[in-house]
């Protein structure tokens, strides 16, 4: 190994140590806190970034790149310079003033949105967007012009690699056609069942206790990771200090729950990456779809099935009281309840889709300077009435503003939620073929073979692997959406 290559790996693991203090500090931001301290820590955060920025974007960084690639390396080594090349790549297209403005701009839309949403001020949460999509379409415009593709291509190829608007087009365009028939054949086909609704209120403190016991059950490792609160559940820290957050109503439980379920399946995957690594960018986790793979096998694929539900139940009654509402049937009935809504967290998993579908439609066109800021609310409501059948004239609180995705220029980011639960589906079906008797494990309450699988063919490999091959791996085949179509008909309509 030359001098370059052990050069690049110090250089690195530097620039992970600062993450990991951005990345704790955007987590106290969002849990704890004081309001007035928002104006500096924002200043802070610009500073770090730009620091990163500028470590990354060395020149030698770039010599070291040059001459590492005539090394002999390692198939871990290759990739990890692989990885390395494509952050630098990344980093060095930006000038510096563009990541701190952008990270200003964003700090400030975030944390006006806080009051912003409540007050459902679209007006003033729109002036601090404008901002960020400016921002956003300087970045879109630099690294398309430097890869040779589109404005929102480029942003997409940040958070998916690899990953395409043409391919998501067709393969989202496949979806909007069987999707709007599909949900209305299990709403009518529920709207025979009677489901009754548990009845608070639920307190928050035994809330929190279930959501503890389930992370238990789900093997989180509460040495490396804590349970918060914020305004919008999330998973962030390091892989070494995973922080997860959810929120309560104390009229319903089951937002919270299954939101705890869907952050411990991010944390088992950032806990679980590979050590021998840590520190260098082949130990990251392989792209955003494959993250959201994760939390969406945790919460729909396991979260949502009868075997998982059954062994939540017990907790239920324990910390939260028992009912008539809390009988094993009409338990499971309420978590599978189809029920188009308004807000993208709280939807099933069947109309999910549509609430992504409509975002990266926007969004695509929003960058793509096809659109603007202010045309969103009318193009919102107009997808919304179209895939959901759901009005949302006037009401920004839960349509346009309900997400902080947009807030800090994370456009290109929406679509890699469908394509993880496309990714999900086709995962499980792996565990199936693996473990012929999952669902029998499942029932008796046997975990540990299914994270094996998910340990041995997804989160020990971190980013040594494409998206595809990694898929290919661990299912025999590149994603094939069959899966997720598959998956929803057997749970909702045929009853498996």
């Amino acid at each position: 190994m030359s001098s370059a290559y052990a050069n690049l790996t110090k250089t690195f693991t530097r620039l992970s140590r600062f993450s990991h203090l951005s990345a704790i500090t955007g987590w106290d931001m969002m849990t704890m806190m004081p309001p007035g301290g928002s104006s500096a820590r924002g200043a802070a955060l610009a500073e770090l970034s730009v620091l990163q920025h500028e470590i990354l974007t060395d020149k030698k960084v770039g010599q070291w790149l040059e001459e590492a690639a005539q090394d002999q390396l390692n198939d871990v080594e290759r990739a990890n310079l692989s990885e390395m090349q494509r952050a630098w790549q990344q980093a060095s297209l930006l000038p510096a003033s563009l990541v701190e403005a952008k990270s200003v701009a964003g700090s400030r839309c975030e944390h006006a949105w806080r009051q912003q949403r409540p007050a459902n001020d679209w007006q003033g949460f729109s002036a601090n967007l404008k901002e960020v999509v400016k921002l956003s379409r300087e970045e879109a415009e630099i690294r398309a012009q430097a890869n040779g593709c589109t404005r929102y291509d480029a942003l997409l190829s940040v958070f998916e690699p690899g990953m395409t608007s043409a391919r998501l087009d067709q393969t989202f365009g496949e979806i909007k056609q069987w999707l709007p028939s599909l949900l209305q054949r299990i709403v009518d086909k529920q709207a025979q069942e009677t489901v009754d609704i548990p009845v608070g209120p639920f307190a928050v403190e035994s809330q929190k206790q279930l959501g503890l016991a389930i992370m238990k059950l789900l093997n989180f490792d509460f040495n490396a990771g804590r349970l918060d609160v914020s305004a919008h559940p999330f998973c962030g820290g390091v892989p070494e200090d995973v922080r997860i957050t959810t929120r309560y109503n104390e009229n319903e439980f089951t937002s919270a729950m299954m939101g705890v379920i869907h952050e411990t399946g991010h944390a088992r995957y950032e806990q679980n990456l590979p050590k021998q690594w840590a520190g260098q960018p082949v130990a990251h986790a392989r792209s955003t779809a494959i993250h959201e793979s994760q939390s969406l096998f945790f919460e729909k694929q396991l979260g949502r099935s009868a075997e998982f539900l059954n062994l939540l139940l017990p907790h239920v009654k324990l910390l939260l009281g028992d009912q008539t509402a809390l009988e094993q049937t009409n338990f499971i009935a309420l978590n599978q309840r189809v029920k188009p809504g308004l807000i993208r967290v709280d939807a099933d998993e069947v109309s999910y889709p549509a609430h992504i579908i409509l975002r990266y439609e926007i969004e695509k066109a929003l960058i793509g300077g096809e659109i603007e800021v202010d045309d969103i609310p009318a193009l919102w409501q107009e997808q919304m009435q179209s895939l959901l059948g759901i009005d949302t004239t006037g009401n920004y609180r839960d349509g346009c503003m309900q997400d902080i995705h947009w807030t800090d220029g994370a456009f290109g980011y929406f679509p890699t939620y469908t394509l993880g639960a496309m990714y999900a589906a086709q995962l499980f079906q792996g565990v199936k073929k693996a473990l012929p008797q999952v669902s029998e494990l499942l029932r008796e309450g046997n975990l540990q073979p299914v994270f094996d699988w998910l340990e041995q063919n997804i989160w020990q490999h971190g980013s040594r692997f494409s998206t595809r091959q990694l898929i290919e791996n661990a299912t025999g085949e590149d994603l094939n959406p069959l899966y997720f179509k598959q998956h929803l008909e057997n749970r909702y309509l045929n009853n498996r």
